[in-house]
């Protein structure tokens, strides 16, 4: 049964999100998930929560696809808010019973760090969704152009960002056919001791590791026969232009930065 991964899987809609230039979605999705780290207050994180339900209207995705895509780090989060609401010990007491004590910090940090940490999320998965493998990689490519004017190898930087994000969905069907072969040999992941689940997840991951160095390889001999050579100038078949909604995003974008940072 194939692995439904959603980190790098464009999602087409026709939306102002979707018409903007790459390179400025890139930028002001990592203006945001930075400014999600300065909420610190009730009103930041109102803002913080309308700001993220605003843009995922505005991108005309289902609000079931964004969360699919984010659905993985549920229990990350769900970890990471009981963590909050038990070690930390300062402000008013709450609620104590033996060792349990809930204060008035533990309980807003249990709300604000979780809440920070998927926003934050959101807005990458956000960028994943409204922009295709290639526009990202040619955003990182233009990203990267002043580190070549350097001497620094930003084309190569930015193809191997790109190929990152096409081989995703590719070792997920490696690792998915992996795991049936296994069962098919007897080698359940699922059940047994724990150390026996461990032993049979090695042998997956070894596997998946000589999957993964055979589809290098078979890239770098199809890299070689197309007589590939780095940091040649190249066009692009569609080439980038800023519009001005794209400067109107990037001024909100900028404002809202600026206003996080201000309240933090």
């Amino acid at each position: 049964m194939a692995l439904r991964i959603s980190i790098g899987q464009y999602y087409d809609a026709d939306s102002p999100i979707h018409s903007l230039d790459p390179r400025t979605k890139l930028w002001c999705a990592l203006g945001l998930m930075i400014a999600t780290f300065f909420v610190h207050s009730g009103l930041e994180l109102a803002l913080l929560v309308a700001l993220t339900l605003a843009l995922i209207g505005c991108a005309h995705i289902p609000a079931s696809e964004v969360l699919k895509s984010v659905r993985s780090i549920f229990w990350i989060l769900l970890i990471l808010a009981v963590f909050n609401l038990l070690l930390i010990r300062t402000g008013d007491t709450i609620f104590s019973y033996g060792i349990i004590t809930i204060t008035t910090d533990s309980l807003w940090s249990a709300i604000l760090y979780p809440i920070r940490v998927l926003a934050c999320i959101l807005f990458g998965a956000l960028l994943l969704l409204t922009t295709t493998p290639t526009e990202l990689g040619d955003a990182f490519d233009a990203t990267c152009a002043p580190l070549t004017k350097l001497g620094l190898p930003g084309h190569e930087l930015a193809m191997v960002f790109s190929l990152m994000l096409r081989f995703i969905p590719t070792l997920a069907n490696d690792a998915s056919a992996i795991v049936d072969a296994q069962v098919a040999r007897g080698g359940e992941l699922s059940t047994g001791k724990f150390g026996k689940r461990i032993q049979a997840l090695g042998s997956v991951i070894v596997a998946l590791l000589a999957s993964s160095m055979n589809h290098a390889d078979d890239l770098a001999r199809a890299l070689d026969a197309r007589c590939y050579e780095g940091g040649a100038a190249r066009s692009h078949w569609h080439p980038m232009h800023f519009s001005a909604r794209d400067a109107i995003a990037g001024i909100v974008s900028v404002a809202l930065f600026a206003l996080f940072v201000v309240l933090g």
